[in-house]
């Protein structure tokens, strides 16, 4: 890797994290400059990592007038939700057809692990890290690299609206709320090689938490613009 490229990509990870956490306010334009001497980089390598963020969605560019950040409406948020819905009920369903029983166990065992960590007192980011975790090692028993590529892109785009989620979830409900059991679930229809079943527990683990979309970008908002 030559030193532009590394530049690229020291900038474009720095970006996506920015921009996924709402770092920029939704639809506010970028300062190149200002980011550029906020990075230690010049404005090639910049340019380039923002190219690359638009293309991926997390930043949008307007003809004439720059990069902007992406907005944040319930339809867009809504949109993804349901692409991750799709993508990931097929996944599953595939991965209860194909996956190797070596590799169901050792997902099993990592899912049994990770239940002493997926505990209340955790972060919100560290509990949606987890999950994530989880899903696309779910995902990767499918054997399609395409899904899982899409997934991680879903899941960076909307891994805001789900930490807001996630905490408000916890508030309300309280720290039971907390638990694999979703995933074992998924992972033994998965496991009993029952594609029907695996599809249908995971589309119920996700549909779940649609209805309280609007309100947590409202929730988002709110807590953006008073921090």
């Amino acid at each position: 890797m030559n030193k532009n490229s590394g530049s690229v990509e020291r900038a474009y990870t720095l970006l996506k994290e920015m921009a996924a956490s709402y770092e920029f306010k939704p639809d506010s334009r970028l300062n190149e400059t200002e980011l550029a001497k906020r990075l230690e980089t010049s404005r090639t390598p910049l340019r380039e990592a923002l190219n690359r963020l638009v293309a991926e969605g997390f930043l949008t560019f307007r003809s004439g007038q720059g990069f902007f950040c992406r907005s944040l409406t319930s339809a867009e948020i809504m949109d993804l939700y349901e692409a991750r819905a799709a993508i990931e009920c097929e996944a599953t369903r595939l991965a209860a057809l194909r996956a190797k029983p070596a590799d169901v166990e050792a997902l099993e065992r990592y899912l049994l692990g990770a239940g002493a960590a997926y505990q209340p007192g955790k972060s919100a980011v560290e509990l949606v890290q987890l999950d994530e975790d989880f899903h696309l090692r779910l995902a990767a028993l499918s054997g399609n690299a395409e899904m899982i590529r899409m997934l991680e892109n879903i899941y960076g785009r909307i891994r805001y609206i789900r930490l807001i989620d996630l905490k408000t979830l916890s508030e309300r409900t309280g720290p039971e709320v907390v638990t694999t059991e979703p995933h074992m679930r998924i992972l033994k229809a998965v496991k009993r090689r029952d594609p029907e079943a695996a599809q249908a527990e995971m589309r119920g683990h996700i549909e779940r938490r649609l209805e309280a979309v609007t309100e947590n970008v409202r929730n988002a908002f709110a807590q953006l613009y008073t921090a």
